[in-house]
């Protein structure tokens, strides 16, 4: 039987199925990128660094004007339907290149950046439409909707994508991911919802989602401090499936295996954080969820001995990180969709992402020389024990005193100077994460 929020919100269900098989598609690509590269290109530390960073720099060129630009323009829901079919497009080109004999690192560097830019201007425009399409109210329901379709994804995509691998080859593996943008393309073209209007912006100009987050306490503490956990989960992501093939002696289905075992984790995540949200509160919960997503990838560089004991290592690291995922995203979506004024959205959303998603090819980068410079396990000891210090700027926050998905900060205008008090609606307990 289907949920109430997908029986009653036929613009959201539309969403949902679109986004469910996407999804999938993703977490394909997400092992047979790297593998491709590790197997086909027979890729190096420095290599796997590059191709991961060259995806995320366009976080860090093109977030704040693509905010900006999104909320001109209006028309969010098209803004997102182009991205599927150009990035449904790229991906389609690596298993024709390969096919034909051409593949090189140009090539998957092209469209690692393209798709990279693409996806800016997706979720920029996400972050308003998804307030168009979803009752506040609902914004927690829907956030484990979504997630739980997400953690059902690391399993059958991410399984199905090293089966895939080893069967087909890497670069064959990405039709499935190719299909995937345009199948949500065909669902986001069924929607019917009004856009939020477009904003006269010219005054405000690309910076006023950054001074919007500047003057919200709690925005700017969870930014801090998933930035910080991005940063140094980011450097252990350059190499960690590097790290499993080389040096632990993972097979591609079994690197699926495991990959998909944060599943299981995540699945539970997703259909108790509502629950334990009311129990312990909405910020609570979301720093608990920054500790438990980092803290259990430990046992990963720690893992050793039998072959057998090493993938028991790697399994329980995935799904108890896969929990905390849940805990952290869930409540991160929907904190931020309540307390952000929809004119700023897009905005903020591009504000939010320079920092945060833009620190991300810091990490890759810095991943690949550090693997290359001390070593792969030790980096991999970095990463991990790193991304704890994100807690540093959370627990002194209120963000730990929030009780519930606050309301929205009209504190600060979108195209005038900011009203006096304006952050302190923040610090009072009703704002986000």
């Amino acid at each position: 039987m289907l949920p109430p929020l997908l029986r009653e919100n036929a613009n959201f269900r539309r969403y949902f199925l679109g986004q469910a098989i996407s999804l999938i598609g993703d977490q394909i690509s997400l092992v047979a990128l790297p593998l491709t590269a590790v197997l086909a290109l027979h890729a190096t530390p420095g290599q796997m660094g590059a191709l991961t960073t060259v995806a995320l720099v366009p976080n860090l060129l093109f977030s704040l004007h693509a905010g900006s630009w999104v909320d001109r323009r209006g028309d969010r829901r098209g803004v997102m339907l182009l991205t599927d079919l150009g990035r449904g497009l790229l991906v389609a080109t690596i298993p024709v290149a390969f096919a034909l004999g051409h593949l090189t690192w140009a090539h998957l560097y092209v469209v690692a950046f393209g798709t990279g830019t693409l996806s800016v201007f997706f979720y920029v425009a996400y972050g308003g439409f998804f307030q168009a399409v979803v009752r506040r109210e609902d914004y927690v329901a829907a956030n484990s909707l979504s997630h739980g379709t997400r953690a059902f994804s690391f399993f059958a995509g991410a399984s199905l994508g090293g089966v895939l691998v080893q069967v087909f080859r890497g670069p064959y593996a990405l039709v499935a991911d190719a299909f995937s943008f345009l199948w949500s393309a065909y669902f986001l073209g069924k929607i019917r919802a009004d856009d939020p209007p477009a904003e006269d912006v010219a005054q405000a100009g690309v910076l006023a989602g950054a001074r919007w987050i500047r003057r919200n306490g709690i925005i700017r503490a969870e930014l801090l401090g998933v930035a910080t956990l991005n940063l140094f989960n980011f450097v252990f992501a350059s190499l960690y499936l590097l790290y499993i093939t080389r040096f632990l002696d993972m097979r591609p289905a079994i690197v699926g295996v495991v990959l998909g075992s944060a599943s299981f984790g995540a699945l539970i995540g997703s259909a108790v954080t509502g629950r334990v949200s009311r129990r312990f509160g909405v910020g609570p919960t979301f720093i608990a969820g920054c500790f438990l997503f980092p803290a259990p990838l430990v046992l990963i560089p720690a893992a050793g001995g039998p072959h057998g004991l090493v993938i028991a290592f790697l399994v329980a690291a995935e799904t108890l990180s896969g929990f905390g995922l849940m805990l952290l995203d869930i409540l991160a979506g929907a904190i931020m969709a309540g307390v952000i004024p929809q004119p700023l959205r897009s905005r903020v959303s591009g504000a939010f992402m320079v920092v945060n998603n833009g620190v991300r090819p810091v990490g890759t980068a810095l991943g690949g020389v550090l693997g290359t410079w001390i070593g792969v396990r030790t980096t991999l000891w970095i990463g991990t024990l790193g991304a704890l210090a994100g807690l540093a700027f959370l627990l002194p926050s209120p963000i730990r005193s929030l009780r519930d998905v606050p309301e929205v900060d009209t504190g600060v205008d979108s195209a005038e100077p900011a009203k006096s008090g304006s952050a302190g609606s923040a610090g009072a307990g009703s704002g986000t994460g």
